[in-house]
């Protein structure tokens, strides 16, 4: 005969249970972000672009194949920023390393920090898309008035041409949209470095 549990152990037993699903669920959904985004950068995912650094593009060889790139800029509703690409497209060798420039304005009377959020078409060229230097790795924040180059570096990789399912591309286009950024540390762009 089965062992009868007697009723007040049996509640907290399963409130204990449900607790720590309720736990399962919570750390589940904090883990939830980074790994998509790790997800996300591995697979190029939803256009997600990948970083390298100058040493592993130094090694990169150029290829014979070609391609359009072609700039995008947009600020978020409320953002009293304009920022725009100064070129509005870019040719160049597959494996070539090239730079590309963004304008940001901040229109407003106070300083605004602001972080860019950004993807690639067709989202499929993500993996292929590498940036060595984005200004998009850091907040940015603008003094009332001032206008600032943004550079990328960027190259794509050769194995681009390999993929099947990117035959007949012939343009990627690298798309920016700033946000105003939480609070928190921010990088403050000078006009005069040309570093940044």
């Amino acid at each position: 005969m089965a062992a009868v549990i007697p009723e007040p152990n049996r509640n907290r037993r399963t409130a204990a249970i449900m607790a720590g699903v309720a736990l399962a669920m919570l750390g589940a959904g904090f883990a939830s972000v980074p790994l998509y985004r790790i997800f996300c950068q591995v697979t190029g995912y939803g256009g997600t672009t990948q970083r390298a650094t100058a040493e592993k593009a130094a090694a990169v060889q150029v290829a014979a194949g070609e391609i359009s790139v072609r700039f995008d800029g947009n600020v978020e509703r409320g953002l009293a920023w304009d920022f725009h690409p100064q070129q509005v497209t870019q040719q160049m060798r597959i494996g070539q390393r090239k730079q590309a420039f963004y304008i940001a304005k901040n229109l407003s009377k106070e300083p605004i920090t602001g972080v860019a959020s950004f993807n690639v078409e067709p989202e499929l060229a993500g993996k292929y898309f590498n940036k060595i230097q984005c200004f998009c790795f850091n907040q940015q924040t603008l003094q009332p008035g001032q206008e600032v180059d943004m550079p990328v570096i960027y190259y794509v990789d050769p194995a681009f041409m390999d993929d099947p399912e990117l035959k007949g591309t012939t343009q990627i286009t690298l798309s920016y949209t700033f946000h105003r950024a939480a609070s928190g540390a921010a990088k403050t762009l000078d006009r005069a470095d040309p570093s940044r």
